[in-house]
């Protein structure tokens, strides 16, 4: 079986996140140790106790869901014969999930992730003031038709397809009226059209600030050669050196995040499994939605990480 690794983005967070890995592996326990140094805060109880109107501010989620992420791979690195370069084809993340894969895969220390996702939260969340932007879920819409709509809604306002999650599921992004908008026209072609409780429009020109701030602290990174090709998210393609990497990682800021795509690239590359590392199990979902015919398996507890090391023997 043909592995990839894929990592979650915003939305996957919740209170009590990473505690019973916490709980169970000391390898785990590094992670968050190493994650709040780096930020010079304590990250870990907030994911774990909350208030969760505070782990769901960006600048805090986007760091919380890279940290549970790496203490799943950390604890598979410590407590099995896993090694990245045999395990799997290729990694990839959803959005702030891309950073997770490249630290997955060594392109990026956990330190610079930690840092690199705090100041991205910030940025992103200060790029457009609250009530300005919003983001909405066409279902039924390809990509194709969300484009269009968002182009026809736009009217000199900012208005494009953000994610291209699942069939079915295209995400848009901008002005808030004319996201509204794009709402009203989707439903005109049969589509149905739905507000996402997010805080910022993410994923499209209004977060070009965001991604001004991105680009010069990256510039101030060392990002090396990932052992396995990342699949970015803005070509839904390959991409192993680092300058590239550096480049698309600012694109993505702006660019709209093309997972249907990139899990499909894999699909056509010969993987057959993904396996989810970190909280929850969106991508895992996603998955099945793409094609059935991949298997998916969520590593977010000690049973499940137990469970796939003991297929790893």
């Amino acid at each position: 079986m043909t592995r990839a690794l894929v990592f979650p983005g915003q939305g996957s967070q919740s209170v009590g996140m990473g505690k019973a890995l916490f709980d169970a592996y000391p390898e785990a326990c590094e992670v968050f140790e190493e994650v709040d140094k780096a930020l010079s805060q304590n990250l870990s109880s907030l994911m774990f106790n909350g208030p969760a109107e505070e782990l769901n501010l960006t600048e805090n989620t986007q760091p919380a869901i890279m940290a549970v992420s790496m203490a799943v791979i950390r604890v598979l690195e410590k407590r099995s014969n896993f090694r990245l370069p045999q395990a799997a084809q290729f990694v990839a993340g959803h959005s702030l999930g891309e950073y997770s894969a490249l630290c997955a895969a060594g392109s990026l220390t956990l330190s610079d992730t930690a840092k690199l996702l705090k100041t991205r939260g910030q940025a992103m969340q200060r790029a457009v003031p609250v009530g300005v932007g919003g983001m909405a879920a066409l279902i039924g819409a390809d990509l194709q038709a969300a484009r269009e709509i968002a182009a026809a809604a736009a009217q000199g306002e900012v208005c494009a397809a953000a994610n291209d999650n699942a069939p079915g599921q295209v995400v848009i992004s901008g002005n808030i009226a004319a996201v509204e908008r794009a709402i009203a026209l989707a439903a005109q072609r049969g589509f149905k059209g739905l507000k996402l409780k997010v805080s910022a429009p993410f994923h499209c020109l209004l977060m070009q600030p965001a991604a001004d701030v991105v680009r010069q602290a990256l510039e101030k990174v060392d990002i090396k050669p990932p052992v396995v090709p990342v699949i970015a998210n803005v070509s839904a393609q390959p991409v192993s050196d680092p300058a590239i990497i550096r480049k698309l990682l600012v694109e993505q800021v702006t660019g709209s995040v093309l997972w249907r795509e990139s899990v499909l690239f894999m699909k056509q590359q010969g993987v057959t499994q993904l396996i989810e590392c970190g909280t929850g199990n969106v991508l895992s979902g996603m998955a099945k939605r793409i094609d059935k015919e991949i298997v998916a398996t969520a590593l977010s507890s000690p049973e499940n990480i137990e469970a796939f090391i003991k297929a790893l023997a």
